[in-house]
């Protein structure tokens, strides 16, 4: 990674800017469900604050859309913060107003002020520079660690930086080796494996890992839509009908470049979506008219096991199957599964896929699960995130 990290600077005794992701679920009585996000920013701010820095700690949670409502209140998490941390942790009621203003003033050497939702201001997400500027005049130094909002050219994320040095936390730096490392310098069999609904979110990404990859392997609703664009019956299959001559385009391009791209042979289909749908099987060619593919079959597991077992990097992104019901979830635990007996780096791409490996048990075994949905699509499509452009390079 050729940006600067925390530890290319001193921060003792000096204020500084902490944007981190803490948008965790929350339940009904404003208890956090899932800590995740809180811990994978620890490391960055316990480092910091055992390098006697001042810290201001914002972030967004949920889409308030431009103000202020208690259910989308950081204050849950400054609590918690404030039983985990071995720190003074002081929760400003505001962002840019009197409460977080009098906190920042008397932030001491080893402490933590954590700001209100920064999206309770529609500044935020405007990259206001004049919001950006205010938040900038709290500190002497801006380290952005929420690399799941790094795709967003927000003010917090990115604009910030325009006013003072910044420099990337310890996720966003793992984020940046693991992602990145993947896509510069695989060790070879080089596979991807890509999931999820629809194949216009993922075309980009196809196009780019064309050039990268030895083999991708396709599965979720988006493999209906290659398979009709192979002239297959799909049935009732989600197809997205705008994306059938890019599907082939795609499928062309991967067999000039000598790429595999592995379709599902067979699938779980169901008489309806939903969890109580009649199930069967069915193969690729012989799709009954009215029924939907909502998983890879077992033919078709037992292909793309195989191809996992031979990998030495892979990359996954999107569920092979509706692996929330449980009648088609056994294509994405059968991914899951292989992935973690193998001999390879394994990164799981955010979003979906990582709350299935969580949900399955095998996040454990996995090299590097990414925080970032939306953040590490772009990234794998070879985008450019402004939040990590705007850190100073080393």
């Amino acid at each position: 990674m050729n940006k600067k990290t925390v530890k290319d600077i001193d921060v003792a005794g000096k204020k500084v800017l902490v944007r981190v992701d803490f948008n965790v679920p929350l339940n009904d009585k404003r208890a956090i469900t899932d800590e995740t996000r809180i811990t994978a920013a620890l490391p960055t701010l316990n480092y910091l604050i055992e390098q006697g820095a001042k810290l201001i700690v914002c972030s967004h949670l949920g889409r308030p859309k431009g103000e202020f409502k208690e259910e989308f209140s950081l204050a849950p998490v400054a609590a918690r913060l404030s039983e985990i941390m071995d720190c003074k942790v002081t929760f400003a009621s505001d962002v840019i107003g009197d409460s977080a203003k009098a906190a920042v003033e008397a932030v001491q050497e080893g402490e933590m002020v954590l700001l209100e939702n920064v999206r309770f201001h529609k500044e935020e997400t405007k990259g206001d520079p004049e919001f950006a500027k205010k938040l900038a005049s709290y500190a002497e130094v801006f380290v952005n660690d929420a690399f799941g909002t790094s795709h967003r050219a927000h003010a917090s994320t990115a604009v910030v930086a325009d006013y003072i040095p910044a420099v990337a936390g310890f996720l966003i730096g793992k984020e940046l080796d693991f992602l990145g490392g993947a896509l510069s310098e695989p060790e070879r069999p080089f596979v991807a494996i890509l999931g999820g609904a629809k194949v216009s979110d993922k075309i980009g990404v196809i196009d780019n890992l064309i050039a990268k990859v030895d083999t991708i392997i396709i599965g979720g609703g988006m493999a209906y839509t290659f398979l009709k664009a192979k002239g297959m019956e799909v049935g009732a299959s989600m197809v997205d009908e705008n994306s059938i001559e890019l599907a082939l385009g795609l499928l062309e391009k991967a067999e000039e470049k000598g790429v595999d791209i592995l379709l599902p042979v067979d699938s779980i289909i169901g008489d309806k979506f939903a969890a109580d749908a009649k199930v069967d099987i069915a193969a690729s060619e012989h799709m009954p008219v009215g029924w939907l593919g909502l998983d890879i079959g077992p033919a078709s597991n037992m292909l793309y096991a195989d191809k996992i077992r031979t990998a030495k990097t892979i990359v996954w992104n999107g569920p092979m199957g509706v692996f929330e019901m449980e009648a088609f979830a056994e294509g994405t635990k059968v991914v899951a599964k292989a992935m973690s007996e193998c001999d390879a780096v394994t990164i799981i791409g955010g979003g979906d896929s990582a709350a299935a490996v969580k949900q399955l048990g095998f996040a454990d075994a996995m090299t590097h699960i990414s925080t970032g949905g939306g953040a590490s699509l772009e990234f794998l499509e070879g985008k450019e995130l402004p939040g990590v452009a705007a850190l100073m390079d080393k």
